[in-house]
């Protein structure tokens, strides 16, 4: 057998791995359901092969497993990072760093996850964008130039925590 590397896993933080977890749930519970009563009651209206509802039901089954089936992958190949142990003296995945943008004086804050949990909205960035990468392994105090859409950002590195 061959020795599996980073490269195998999917990282997700605790967070992360629990709601890819519950929605999983759901999906095999309620949403099956839900497609089964909408296939059912689509087959009542008659002849299948001309009935709108039951081909939209179907449509919707093909998602749900689609979906499923992705969240099962992404559940089999996790690796969930451990808050014991993360090292706070530099930023790495799972870490919350609160960065500043030297060019707008703007503060920053920004928690390190994997791609699949990514909401830069919701202030998670993937450790694969760029300024994921830009400020990976450094420590507070460090500077670093990131390339985004808009241009270069300057930004430093304040502060590092869990």
């Amino acid at each position: 057998m061959s020795e599996q590397t980073l490269a195998d896993y999917i990282i997700l933080t605790r967070e992360g791995y629990e709601k890819l977890k519950a929605e999983l749930i759901k999906l095999r519970s309620e949403g099956r359901q839900e497609i089964s009563r909408m296939l059912e009651e689509a087959r009542s209206f008659g002849d299948l092969s001309e009935n709108a509802e039951y081909h939209a039901a179907k449509d919707a089954q093909a998602k749900l497993e689609s979906r499923i089936q992705w969240l099962e992958y992404q559940l089999g190949k996790a690796k969930v990072v451990d808050e014991t142990d993360i090292d706070t003296s530099k930023v790495s995945l799972g870490t919350t760093v609160t960065l500043m943008d030297l060019d707008t004086s703007k503060e920053l804050t920004y928690t390190i996850v994997g791609s699949e949990e990514a909401d830069p909205k919701g202030g998670k960035i993937s450790v694969a964008s760029p300024v994921g990468q830009a400020i990976i392994g450094k420590a507070p105090g460090e500077q670093v130039e990131v390339r985004v859409p808009k241009g270069i950002r300057k930004l430093l590195i304040k502060d590092i925590k869990i």
